[in-house]
């Protein structure tokens, strides 16, 4: 699925989101509203991880979507 779409569809994927990555909070998933480099930001907060793996995380999950 590609960013815009992810983007468009928001409230629909916090849900998902939320599974995949049980430490995101609401405010953490309102920030990053579908926008993938607020999302690998937050993941890398949130888990202690580095931005590539974040990064690499993001972008797999986005391809689950589809």
């Amino acid at each position: 699925m590609n960013r815009d779409a992810v983007q468009g569809n928001w409230k629909q994927f916090k849900g998902l989101a939320r599974q995949q990555w049980g430490k995101l909070t609401d405010d953490d998933l309102a920030v990053a509203a579908g926008k993938r480099e607020e999302l690998a930001g937050r993941l890398q907060e949130r888990y202690g991880i580095a931005r590539e793996k974040a990064e690499a995380e993001v972008d797999e999950w986005m391809k689950r979507l589809s």
